[in-house]
């Protein structure tokens, strides 16, 4: 394991644990992140990447698939159903490079995918992008329809009196709809939201993304209308 102090910055400690099982890439990554201000705790199993989770929560998590001891896929997976860990920004990093394991780990609540090997500048900048998208909105609770509720500074979504569990980019979606009812948001706007300038995903996730949020809201889900065409709104 490769530890160091948490390092400041700005007005909070930003925390990354990374989990990688090729030392030379962990020794990279870490050097890479700590220069750029942040600290860091390296893992090369899952068994004590997940022991660690248990007494702290990063920032983030960075993934990689190919494991010895586990499926890195599984464990994104795992992550983001467990409501403790949910909300915790991933990004996958990886050398499978295939269009069809992007768009998988991206299904499975991944925010970020980034395929080895990388450039250290675009990849620091691609963990600040998804650090910057982690932070809470400054607005008050959103209420819709007397039955839907979004709390953005508690990061939680209720229906009726249920807690309903989302990924960071589900919220967001959430979030961004919400604001703007009535409003139509094309796949490219939702993906600029999502990714900004660093994105390099698939319009088809959205859809991905929109189907779940719409499966986990219930009833509520069919506030979110699909204008064939263009793109999806929140009903006023």
């Amino acid at each position: 394991m490769i530890k160091d102090p948490r390092m400041e910055t700005g007005d909070t400690a930003m925390h990354i644990t990374v989990l990688d099982d090729e030392p030379d890439i962990l020794h990279l990554v870490t050097l890479h992140l700590e220069k750029a201000g942040f600290s860091v705790e390296g893992y090369t199993d899952a068994k004590g990447f997940m022991r660690s989770l248990d007494r702290s929560r990063p920032d983030l998590i960075l993934l990689d698939l190919m494991l010895p001891d586990a499926d890195g896929f599984e464990i994104c997976s795992s992550l983001k159903r467990e409501p403790r860990f949910s909300a915790i920004p991933i990004i996958i990093l990886t050398a499978k490079g295939q269009e069809t394991d992007k768009v998988t780990g991206l299904d499975l609540g991944a925010d970020d995918y980034i395929t080895k090997p990388f450039s250290p500048r675009e990849f620091v900048a691609r963990v600040r992008a998804v650090l910057r998208r982690s932070g809470h909105e400054e607005q008050g609770t959103i209420t819709i329809g007397g039955n839907l509720v979004i709390d953005p500074e508690r990061f939680e979504v209720r229906s009726g009196p249920e807690l309903i569990t989302l990924t960071q980019a589900e919220f967001r979606i959430l979030h961004l709809l919400a604001s703007n009812r009535g409003r139509v948001f094309t796949r490219e706007k939702i993906l600029d939201h999502l990714w900004g300038t660093e994105k390099a995903v698939l319009d088809r996730t959205v859809d991905v993304h929109i189907k779940n949020l719409r499966d986990k809201l219930g009833s509520c889900g069919k506030l979110i209308t699909n204008i064939r065409g263009v793109g999806y709104k929140m009903e006023a």
